[in-house]
C-alpha cells in the first residue's frame, strides 16, 4: 500500500520529510498546497492512503480516485472539508487526528483573549496610520471565562486562565468534571462570563450552535473567542453583536468561508482581532501531527486493508 500527503506547505513537507527518514514508510509528499480538488484522481492514481492538510475532498471526486481505501486527515474537522459518511459508503474510511495541538490552540485563544481585552490590534493599526490612538482596555484578573465544550484544548485554556487570576467555568455536552472548573448551564455561562470561548467540535448539532439567540444572552461586553471553526456562530448576528456593542470585542482564528474574502465585514470592523486559521501552527504541534499521521499510515499498511 502506497500513501501520498497531497497538499504539504514547506513546513509540514520539511516535518514529514525528517519523520520518514528515522521511520521509513511508502509516503510520498505533494509539495503544492494550492492543489484544487478537481487534481485529487490524477495525484491518487494508484494510490490507497491520502493524507490531506486542508483540500476539500466532495465525495463525486473520491470516486474518481479508484484505488482510494484511507483518508487520513490532518486535524479533527473533517466534515468541514468532506462527508465521511459517504465517503464510508463507498469504501473509503476517514481517519482524523485530535490532541496534537493542544497546547497551540490553547496558546492562541488566550493570546487572542488578551490582545482582545486590551484593544492591541485597533491601536497597532492606528499607531501604524500615525495616530496616537489609545483605548481603554478590560482588566482580566478576577475576571470570568466560559469555555463552551470543554476537551484536551479546553482543558489547557482553563489553566492557562487561572495561572491569570481568572475564575473558569464551563458547558460541555456531557457531563465532565476537572479540577478548578466549575461546569455549568450554557445559560448561565453566556450570562455571566467575560470571556466566551468556543471549543466544540463542528458536526449536524454543532453548526450555527451559537446562534442570534445566544448571542443576545451572553453578558453585554463581552469578549467571544473562537479557535474552534466559524460554522459554530452565526456571523450576521455576531457582526450585528460588534456593530451594536453588545459584543465589546471578537478574538477570531476561524471563519465560516476560508481564506477569508478580501472586503468581508468582518475586516471592516474596529473591535474585531483576526488571524488566519494559525492557531496550532507551532513546530510541537506539527510534529505531533505528521507523527500521528504517519502512525495512521503505519496501522493501515500493516493491516494490509
Amino acid at each position: 500500500m502506497r500513501a501520498l500527503f497531497v497538499d504539504a506547505n514547506d513546513t509540514l513537507a520539511e516535518v514529514t520529510d525528517r519523520l520518514l527518514r528515522s521511520q521509513p514508510l511508502p509516503v510520498s509528499i505533494n509539495r503544492n498546497p494550492s492543489i484544487k480538488p478537481d487534481d485529487l484522481p490524477g495525484l491518487l492514481e494508484g494510490i490507497e492512503i491520502m493524507i490531506v492538510d486542508h483540500t476539500a475532498v466532495p465525495t463525486a471526486i473520491a470516486a474518481k480516485c479508484a484505488a482510494l481505501k484511507h483518508v487520513v486527515f490532518l486535524g479533527t474537522g473533517a466534515r468541514s472539508y468532506m462527508n465521511p459518511e459517504e465517503l464510508a459508503e463507498r469504501g473509503i474510511a476517514v481517519h482524523t487526528i485530535k490532541g496534537y495541538g493542544d497546547t497551540a490552540v490553547a496558546e492562541c485563544a488566550i493570546a487572542l483573549m488578551w490582545a482582545s481585552a486590551k484593544n492591541f490590534g485597533e491601536m497597532d493599526r492606528g499607531m501604524r496610520e500615525g495616530n496616537w490612538l489609545r483605548r481603554d482596555a478590560l482588566q482580566l484578573t478576577g475576571k470570568t471565562l466560559g469555555l463552551v465544550g470543554f476537551g484536551g484544548i479546553a482543558a489547557e485554556a482553563a489553566r492557562m486562565a487561572a495561572g491569570c487570576g481568572m475564575k473558569v467555568i464551563a458547558w460541555n455536552r456531557t457531563p465532565k468534571t476537572h479540577p478548578g472548573v466549575e461546569f455549568v448551564p450554557l445559560e448561565r455561562l453566556l450570562a455571566e462570563s467575560h470571556v466566551v470561548s468556543l471549543h466544540l467540535l463542528l458536526n449536524d448539532d454543532t453548526k450555527g450552535f451559537l446562534s442570534r439567540e445566544r448571542i443576545a444572552q451572553m453578558r453585554p461586553g463581552s469578549i467571544l473567542i473562537n479557535t474552534a471553526r466559524g460554522a459554530l456562530v452565526d456571523e450576521d448576528a455576531m457582526l450585528d453583536a460588534l456593530r451594536s456593542g453588545h459584543l465589546a470585542h471578537a478574538g477570531l482564528d476561524v471563519f465560516t468561508v476560508e481564506p477569508l474574502p478580501p472586503g468581508h465585514p468582518l475586516t471592516k470592523l474596529p473591535n474585531v482581532t483576526l488571524s488566519a486559521h494559525s492557531a496550532f501552527r507551532t513546530p510541537e504541534a506539527s510534529d505531533n501531527l505528521i507523527g500521528a499521521a504517519l502512525d495512521h499510515c503505519r496501522r493501515i499498511i500493516a493491516s494490509g486493508r
